[in-house]
């Protein structure tokens, strides 16, 4: 009787990985693939966290601003307070100081800012900075996000006095 020998394909195909070099490389590859998407994934959260931060902040002021001085007393009044709001402002959302430009108009156009029965018009703008961004060849200037917000609120008839 004549003993037959198995081709060595017909061992590959039965199971046997003899020379084939792969065992257990699926794991490490998953890693790295995971590695490789989750880090993009990452630094696009904390990103979009700190412009939606920023975002929520000159909302915030922009409203709040146009109150305090639709509701103050006078001009001086209403320096003194907003001036208090804006710092309130900057530090509740973590913002640096002075980072924050304000600008401020009346309708009717061509009025004294702010008048009494005015339409005052408070508009916010603050730049975000992008995470991780170095400061080398102006990056830190480049990778920057501008957010603004627009308020408006009517200053009552008797405002600073007048009748």
């Amino acid at each position: 009787m004549r003993l037959r020998r198995r081709s060595r394909e017909s061992r590959l195909c039965d199971g046997d990985t003899v020379g084939t070099g792969d065992a257990g490389s699926a794991s490490l590859e998953f890693i790295a693939a995971g590695a490789v998407l989750l880090v993009p994934i990452v630094y696009l959260i904390i990103a979009l966290g700190q412009i939606q931060g920023h975002a929520f902040a000159v909302e915030a002021g922009a409203r709040y601003l146009a109150r305090t001085i639709a509701t103050s007393e006078d001009r001086d009044d209403a320096d003194i307070r907003s001036q208090r709001v804006l710092a309130a402002i900057e530090r509740e959302y973590g913002m640096e100081p002075g980072s924050v430009q304000v600008e401020l108009r009346c309708r009717p156009q061509g009025v004294e800012c702010p008048r009494a029965g005015a339409v005052i018009l408070v508009t916010l703008r603050a730049e975000v900075a992008l995470p991780l961004v170095p400061p080398v060849l102006g990056l830190e200037r480049a990778a920057r996000v501008t957010v603004d917000a627009a308020a408006s609120q009517k200053v009552a008839r008797t405002w600073g006095g007048e009748p």
